[in-house]
């Protein structure tokens, strides 16, 4: 038989839950096996013979139950699964940004066309809009133009997207935050 080393520490529960090889540390005496049509619960002993027996591990399945549950499953192909299909998730799932946009009270027609249009482009792309006008010097004593400039960006950009909260005032700034249309 192999020779164990024995730690002088005592060994301390995962705090990954999720499937590991059966160790030593690991004290059961009796655990439920899983292969196939054998779903009983035997020695550990047993368990640990028909492993070497067949080539393959001992995985732990589940910690919280009593007895653990384990499962003969070659343990790196078993890995390789389970990495692959978290791979495939992460290339599905779409992170949402927020993309900001600056303007100012005295901005020109073109200019707030071409605002409006990147603003667009974000919401279709599934990203959040923060519209942010600045106030400068006496700017701030005609806010009320600051706040319709706003109104008018949300209407129009309503199809694409809705505003998430009232327009704020934080100083001499003017936020708005619009998150895209939900697709149907």
């Amino acid at each position: 038989m192999e020779e164990l080393s024995i730690s002088k520490f005592p060994p301390q529960r995962q705090v990954n839950k999720g499937p590991q090889i059966l160790t030593p540390d690991i004290r059961a005496m009796e655990v439920r096996l899983i292969d196939g049509e054998i779903n009983e619960v035997i020695p550990r002993r047993d368990a640990e013979a028909l492993a070497r027996e067949r080539g393959l591990d001992l995985v732990v399945m589940s910690f919280d139950s009593a007895p653990l549950v384990v499962r003969l499953v070659d343990f790196g192909k078993f890995k390789f699964e389970n990495d692959k299909k978290a791979r495939e998730a992460k290339k599905k799932q779409h992170v949402v940004e927020v993309k900001e946009i600056k303007m100012s009270v005295r901005i020109d027609d073109h200019d707030y066309a071409t605002k409006k249009d990147h603003a667009t482009k974000f919401l279709e792309a599934g990203n959040k809009v923060k519209c942010t006008i600045r106030l400068k010097g006496r700017e701030t004593q005609h806010a009320n133009l600051a706040f319709a400039l706003g109104r008018k960006f949300v209407v129009d950009l309503q199809e694409f997207g809705s505003p998430e909260g009232d327009i704020r005032m934080e100083g001499r700034t003017i936020t708005i935050i619009i998150g895209p249309a939900k697709k149907k």
